[in-house]
C-alpha cells in the first residue's frame, strides 16, 4: 500500500485524501496548528503537527511516504513566509527527499498566493524533476473548482507514483 504525506492538509487536501483513500492508500496530513489536527483525524487521515517553514518537522513525517503532497496554494501569513514556503524552504526540502523513501511529489500551483510565488514554487519542483530524476507533477487548476481540483490532483498522484514505479 503506498503511502501519500499533504502538507497543508486543509479543505482541499481533506478532499484529495478522501480521494486517496478510496484508492486504498495510506494518508498522513500536516496541520500548522494543533487545532487543525482535529478536522484531518476526522477525514480518516494520520494527522501530524509539522510546519512547511521548518523541513525538518516535515522531513521527520517522510520515513514510509511515497508521494509528497505541497498544498500550500491558499496557505496563510506574510509575505515573507510565503515567499520561503514557496521558495528557500520548498527547495530545501526537496533536495533532502533525495535521501528518503518518497518517490513522487505534488505541487499546488494555484489559491491565493501571489501567483510569482506560486510560480517559483513550480520552478523548484521542475528543477528538483531534472536534477534528481524524481517524478513531479505541478496542479494549476483553480481551486474555485473542488471537484475539478479533486479530480486533477488525484490523478497527478497517481502519475508520479505510476512513473516511480510504486504500487498504487
Amino acid at each position: 500500500m503506498a503511502r501519500a504525506l499533504i502538507v497543508g492538509c486543509g479543505c482541499r487536501g481533506r478532499a484529495l485524501g478522501a480521494a486517496l483513500l478510496e484508492e486504498s492508500w495510506a494518508l498522513r496530513g500536516t496541520s500548522r496548528r494543533a487545532d487543525g489536527l482535529a478536522a484531518i483525524e476526522s477525514a480518516g487521515i494520520e494527522p501530524a503537527l509539522a510546519d512547511p517553514d521548518r523541513p525538518g518537522t516535515l522531513l521527520e513525517l517522510v520515513g514510509d511516504v511515497t508521494v509528497v503532497h505541497w498544498l500550500l496554494g491558499s496557505a496563510e501569513g506574510e509575505r515573507d513566509l510565503l515567499e520561503r514556503i514557496h521558495g528557500t524552504r520548498l527547495e530545501r526540502l526537496l533536495e533532502r527527499l533525495v535521501d528518503t523513501p518518497v518517490r513522487g511529489f505534488v505541487y499546488e500551483a494555484a489559491g491565493s498566493v501571489p501567483g510569482e510565488l506560486l510560480e517559483a514554487g513550480a520552478e523548484a519542483v521542475r528543477s528538483a524533476a531534472e536534477t534528481w530524476r524524481i517524478p513531479v507533477s505541478i496542479v494549476e487548476d483553480d481551486t474555485r473548482d473542488p471537484d475539478a481540483w479533486v479530480e486533477d490532483a488525484l490523478a497527478a498522484t497517481l502519475k508520479v507514483a505510476s512513473a516511480a514505479g510504486r504500487p498504487i
